[in-house]
């Protein structure tokens, strides 16, 4: 039974999860949309969702907080710049997860894990994209 047992293992000892959460972490900040699996997006948007609360609130401590999970200090000078500036009065809710099939070599459920209010995109350009892997995922299922 798994009574009070938090998050997701992900298959991993907790010094790799521990690592790769926090480089995924990194790469949606610094890209601001990764694909990933559905499991890895759902745990790691956890993560990104509290670092940009510590990006609005904007002092030494937050900093240091940050800087703990993300080495990169261009990603926290990001997180602490423009992405603060961006959701500055939004109270959360920072991250979509948006599902575009399965993996072709296991199968794997795929997602695209992206910050809203991207330059430039919206949730019809996010759906449109989920739509044609679908789509093209099907005309390989037909012609196979």
């Amino acid at each position: 039974m798994r009574h009070r047992k938090q998050g997701r293992g992900l298959s991993r000892s907790p010094s790799h999860r521990k690592a790769m959460l926090s480089n995924l972490a990194a790469s949606v900040l610094d890209s601001e949309r990764v694909q990933t699996t559905t499991a890895k997006a759902k745990e790691v948007r956890r993560l990104v969702e509290r670092l940009i609360t510590f990006g609005k609130r904007n002092d030494l401590h937050a900093r240091r907080q940050v800087l703990r999970v993300i080495r990169n200090e261009s990603v926290v000078a990001k997180l602490f710049g423009p992405l603060a500036d961006r959701y500055a009065d939004r109270p959360g809710g920072y991250t979509r997860i948006v599902r575009v099939g399965y993996r072709q070599g296991d199968a794997a459920d795929m997602s695209i894990l992206e910050l809203i209010d991207r330059d430039g995109a919206t949730e019809e350009q996010a759906a449109e994209t989920a739509d044609e892997k679908k789509e093209d995922q099907a005309e390989k299922e037909e012609t196979n």
